[in-house]
């Protein structure tokens, strides 16, 4: 189940907020008017009272059939009869005794607000009925709900519209990649991209320049593969025909034997290839795990030995302490089995290589020195492109071991060097962090 969109999680956060604001201040305002309105009557009662105190000394009571209204007015002479009393829509009396001021008093059975003054000699008396009261302020409170009421509709119609159109560039990005192909990976346009997006999307721009950079390196690897394979594969068939047309016993036994080095030099270009595409920087990261690089390259020359006795060469290890580090196992061990097999491939017969393991607290060090021809400074640089063959002093390689010794390299977050030898020949350092490298 897919989480609420943004859209939907913006409307239930701001919707229920907006009501609960216009429930507050509805109420806020209903409670104000309805103070205001009692306020207000209350000035209307002492207004009319105060009024009655000029008339003169008597008032003729009003006939029956005069106009009722909700007001009830009482005067009583000094000696204590009654000079006037009004027609109202009750039929309820005031009470004969008054207090001075604003008093609530209940006459057979009915609530009243009323006023008393005396004033010269007399004692007036405005009274209302709380029921009145209570429906005319009620009636002037819901009046001045109804903007509210109104609004209502119209505000939140204004608040789904804004937050559409606040989303709009996000909108606006996902409709543009949602539109585009795995052969698109140009940059997604910042243009009117709000603040908390471009993050975001300066994120997604890295990523796809990255992936550009990964298939066009794939793209690349590949290109390079099927062209390097092209020859091995004619000669294997050349090869394969020959062997077909040996007349004699010792024509077949050579061309057994050149198809037999020609499918070991096959063999090792695939195994080459497959751990170049494992080593690249893009690949899935590997497991990285302690380990002793001191004990690691001893053990990698050892295996090494067989190879380099059967060209009379010699391999001195100078790795008596123990280098620990953070690393891809598998990785550093093809790194080093290649840096050999590039020495002793283009290094003569008889030739001496020297390898030696040291470090410090933030890196460890290797280093492999050869008495060979060297690289001219001018090439040092391509020898680390792929297939970029070199055919000095030995047997012509494919062209991938310093390719995938600088893949290793790159992997582990390292550096790699090449320098003239103290032997004569290359000398080759590796660098490489004794912490784990970010990238795993």
């Amino acid at each position: 189940m897919s989480a609420p969109s943004l859209r939907t999680r913006l409307l239930l956060s701001l919707l229920p907020l907006f009501v609960l604001a216009e429930a507050v201040i509805g109420t806020v305002s209903y409670r104000y008017v309805l103070e205001e309105s009692h306020q207000l009557f209350d000035y209307h009662l002492r207004q009319m009272a105060l009024s009655l105190r000029d008339q003169g000394a008597a008032l003729p009571l009003p006939p029956e059939d005069h106009e009722q209204f909700d007001f009830a007015v009482q005067i009583w002479s000094a000696d204590g009869s009654r000079v006037y009393l009004s027609h109202t829509r009750s039929r309820a009396r005031l009470p004969e005794r008054a207090t001075l001021g604003f008093a609530d008093v209940v006459a057979d059975g009915e609530r009243w607000r009323v006023f008393s003054t005396l004033a010269g000699g007399r004692v007036i008396q405005v009274g209302q009925p709380f029921e009145v009261r209570e429906r005319i302020a009620t009636a002037a409170a819901m009046r001045s709900l109804t903007p509210l009421l109104l609004l209502a509709p119209l505000i939140a119609l204004g608040i789904w519209w804004l937050v559409g159109r606040s989303l709009r560039p996000v909108e606006r990005i996902a409709g543009e990649l949602k539109r585009r192909d795995a052969q698109r990976l140009d940059p997604v346009s910042e243009h009117d991209v709000p603040a908390e997006v471009e993050p975001m999307v300066r994120s997604l721009n890295g990523l796809l320049e990255r992936l550009g950079r990964a298939f066009a390196a794939q793209r690349a690897f590949v290109a390079d593969a099927a062209h390097e394979l092209r020859t091995p594969i004619a000669a294997l068939k050349l090869q394969a025909g020959l062997l077909a047309r040996a007349r004699d016993d010792a024509a077949r036994r050579q061309a057994l034997g050149d198809l037999d080095a020609g499918i070991e030099r096959a063999a090792r270009l695939v195994d080459q290839l497959l751990t170049l595409a494992r080593s690249e920087p893009q690949a899935r990261p590997a497991a990285l795990a302690r380990l002793d690089l001191a004990r690691l390259v001893a053990e990698v020359a050892a295996e090494v030995q067989p190879i380099a006795a059967a060209r009379e060469a010699t391999i001195r290890v100078d790795a008596a302490a123990p280098v620990e580090l953070s690393g891809d196992a598998s990785g550093l061990r093809s790194l080093v089995r290649n840096l050999l097999d590039n020495a002793l491939r283009h290094t003569p017969r008889g030739s001496r290589i020297e390898l030696a393991v040291t470090g410090d607290a933030r890196e460890a060090w290797l280093r492999v020195d050869d008495d060979g021809p060297g690289i001219p400074v001018g090439e040092r640089e391509r020898v680390f492109d792929r297939f970029h063959g070199r055919n000095a002093g030995g047997d012509a390689g494919s062209g991938l071991g310093l390719s995938i010794v600088k893949a290793v390299v790159d992997r582990h977050e390292g550096s790699i060097d090449l320098a003239q030898s103290p032997l004569g020949g290359l000398r080759v350092t590796v660098r490489l962090p004794r912490r784990p490298a970010a990238t795993a």
